[in-house]
């Protein structure tokens, strides 16, 4: 190529790791992302350091986890953005064209942290009030529908101001586009054409397994959502609504793909997608994200290379098992782009990582609100609550979706994770030894905030 090439990342929003079709989940329309599987490389074993909105997308920002910035909640809080430096703003220094597009959620909201141009999702609500009449807040999971038209839902508003972002750039300068998606997260609301295509099939029912979460797990599903009061049917009819939503963005991704076809975009463009977390969907009884179990914490990856990117055609369609994180998303971008690195990142160049034949075993840390924590290493994955000092230690290979905790063999993985808690200075270790915070209170006491909507 005689140029830096582009760049196009597409993130949704909860949207977890088996929700592909290409990759394992036959109940599903994902024609577009199943497209991108079979034109580049997925990465199998994904995960959200500290899986909710905002500190996710500062680690996309930075490549730094959210432990690494003390960043590991959500809140009206500073971001770590105006102290790094950032993907949009290296890419910008080096002639890029930047533009996001859709939802950011930065603090403050319209802060750009580098990017040249930005239209959030906030602006869509305003040209489209009537898509807030639903009746449904932002955290609650049962089934809606959309309360506008097709053409005006936020999917196709993405794709939409996309598109004509790609019409209308600047062609003498490669373009860094982030198209971010905020469904699939609540309310579940799809329009009634593509909730329909959802009629006749059913979703796998939620997990469960032989333990129950403790109390300081289901916090966060008491004060958010209702899977535990939700009966099979409707946690079903949730499910459908849910598929609904990642098949109305893949449609509408689908037209954003063809008219880069059409303007010969993809033969120099690089397309990585991913999510920001994941969504418990009612699995072991919990709903949202936050804790470090699958649903939550696993999340998709996908890198679609130009045409003429990789040695031989045979790359495509390929499948990595190596742990990787959205910390690595930022130095992938900074490579493709020939971008030197920052020294204080994270995360790893994907494309080399999927190439190299001796790579080191990498050990992934999960760090929410520093009370739930992970730590994975090959499949062998300990899950601890710091309310109560429950730890539960799961085989991913033998066991998917953590239906049965091991009874013995903790103990590497909780050194792991009191040796990293220590070098953070963490209160939760004394004298070389785990601390549990006091147990959590029951639901009775806890309150719900469903996330009202004007």
């Amino acid at each position: 190529m005689s140029r830096k090439p582009n760049i196009l990342l597409i993130t949704t929003d909860q949207q977890r790791f088996d929700t592909i079709a290409a990759l394992g989940n036959s109940r599903i329309f994902t024609p577009h992302l199943d497209w991108l599987c079979a034109e580049g490389i997925a990465f199998t074993r994904a995960y959200s350091d500290c899986p909710v909105c905002m500190p996710a997308r500062a680690t996309i920002m930075t490549g730094k986890h959210g432990y690494s910035q003390n960043y590991v909640r959500n809140g009206p809080h500073a971001m770590p953005l105006a102290e790094s430096a950032t993907l949009p703003g290296l890419l910008t220094a080096a002639g890029y064209q930047t533009r996001a597009q859709g939802k950011m959620h930065f603090h403050p909201s319209r802060a750009h942290y580098g990017f040249e141009h930005m239209e959030l999702n906030t602006d869509y609500y305003r040209a489209y009030p009537e898509a807030t009449r639903n009746g449904l807040g932002l955290n609650e999971i049962v089934p809606g529908r959309a309360s506008t038209e097709l053409k005006d839902t936020a999917p196709h508003w993405v794709v939409d101001r996309s598109i004509d972002f790609l019409e209308t750039r600047d062609d003498t300068r490669p373009f860094f586009l982030w198209s971010s998606f905020e469904e699939p997260h609540p309310p579940y609301t799809p329009h009634s054409s593509v909730a329909d295509l959802y009629r006749n099939l059913t979703p796998e029912a939620p997990v469960r397994g032989d333990w129950d979460p403790p109390a300081g797990m289901k916090a966060l599903t008491w004060s958010l959502s209702d899977p535990d009061v939700m009966g099979e049917e409707a946690l079903l009819e949730m499910k459908r609504s849910y598929y609904a939503l990642i098949t109305q963005v893949d449609y509408a991704l689908g037209r954003l793909f063809a008219r880069m076809r059409e303007m010969n975009l993809l033969e120099d463009t690089w397309i990585i997608f991913t999510s920001d977390h994941g969504e418990l969907l009612g699995d072991h009884g919990l709903g949202s994200k936050l804790i470090h179990l699958e649903g939550s914490a696993h999340i998709p990856m996908i890198i679609r290379p130009p045409a003429t990117a990789w040695p031989v055609p045979e790359e495509w369609g390929t499948q990595c098992d190596q742990l990787v994180s959205l910390a690595d998303v930022l130095p992938t971008c900074l490579a493709r782009a020939g971008v030197p690195i920052p020294e204080d990142v994270d995360g790893v160049d994907l494309v080399a990582l999927s190439r190299s034949e001796n790579a080191e075993e990498r050990v992934h840390i999960g760090d929410c609100m520093h009370r739930h924590f992970c730590v994975l290493r090959g499949h062998q994955k300990l899950v601890t609550c710091a309310e109560g000092g429950h730890h539960y230690l799961f085989d991913l290979e033998k066991d998917p979706y953590e239906q049965h905790p091991l009874a013995s063999g903790e103990e590497e993985l909780l050194s792991i994770l009191v040796q990293h808690l220590e070098a953070q200075g963490s209160p939760l270790v004394q004298n070389g030894q785990f601390q549990p915070l006091p147990e959590s209170s029951d639901k009775q006491s806890s309150s719900r905030y469903p996330g009202f909507r004007v």
